[in-house]
């Protein structure tokens, strides 16, 4: 059996990294073999996923630093036949990547804004005066180095290796506990169950929007999670594009759908919420353990 696995290209990046530990998982964990395929951005993976062009994605979610990524937040909202598989915990380390001799003939850097933002310390301390132009991924402007040897971009110490290209400066992102979450996501038709059967699911992630902007409306579905002892790991908003001061509300919660506490709870947050989704209830990955 073979399945393909969307991710943000082209390949190097940190997407394409969690995608390449997440496929030897499934070939060491139940002998599926996969196809990586890239694609131009994020948005574009999932919408593969949802069209049917592979049967998973493997797209960032959030950010020990920057926080959430929310155009993954937006697009799996948009996207009501996508459920959430698995998540993936992966170290990230930026290394600034350049043909240059040495920092001060560098004029340009290049990188993914989360990866920018990452390492916005060490820019500002170390290349004060370069230009900072945002990619739509972090190994989009490798191919250009070596023609623009006063360029360079901040990228994984594998996108270096796979272009053959020079590190000249490691590890400078601003904290050393930089890690980003990876959900792992397919079709909600899909038999995607072989995820699921390796390990008990340990999160479910919602979505909701609320009746009105009233006061009060979003304590009450928070309530329900507290009266019952359910601990939320993460939540946060988003604009409803529908209307300034209208938001969407992503929760992730400590608990299997299935359980019965959570059975009840989701009941009861149906007729607090206008609009209710459960994006996914999985288990959590280190990449250590692949």
């Amino acid at each position: 059996m073979t399945i393909s696995i969307a991710h943000l290209g082209p390949p190097g990046t940190y997407s394409e990294q969690a995608a390449v530990f997440y496929a030897n998982w499934l070939g060491k964990s139940v002998g599926v073999e996969a196809m990586l395929c890239p694609y131009p951005s994020i948005s574009q993976s999932l919408h593969a996923v949802a069209k049917g062009q592979t049967q998973l994605a493997v797209v960032p979610v959030e950010n020990s630093i920057e926080g959430s990524v929310t155009m993954t937040l937006d697009t799996v909202w948009q996207l009501d036949a996508l459920q959430i598989q698995l998540a993936l915990v992966l170290p990230i380390v930026h290394n600034l990547i350049s043909c240059a001799i040495g920092l001060e003939n560098i004029q340009t850097v290049y990188s993914h804004p989360q990866a920018l933002a990452q390492c916005q310390g060490w820019l500002e301390r170390f290349l004060p005066q370069v230009q900072i132009i945002a990619n739509n991924s972090t190994t989009e402007a490798l191919e250009r180095l070596e023609q623009e040897p006063t360029t360079a971009t901040i990228a994984s110490s594998r996108a270096a290796q796979l272009y053959n290209l020079p590190i000249l400066a490691s590890a400078i992102n601003d904290y050393p506990g930089n890690c980003t979450r990876f959900w792992v996501v397919s079709h909600n038709e899909a038999n995607a169950g072989f995820e699921k059967s390796q390990s008990v699911a340990s999160h479910t992630s919602l979505a909701f929007s609320v009746p009105a902007n009233v006061p009060g409306a979003l304590l009450k579905p928070l309530q329900i999670f507290a009266q019952l002892g359910i601990n939320l790991s993460r939540i946060e908003s988003r604009p409803t594009k529908r209307s300034l001061g209208e938001y969407l509300f992503f929760i992730d919660v400590e608990a299997d759908a299935s359980e019965t506490q959570m059975k009840s709870a989701l009941a009861e947050l149906s007729s607090h919420t206008e609009i209710l989704r459960i994006l996914g209830t999985y288990s959590v990955l280190p990449v250590s353990a692949v």
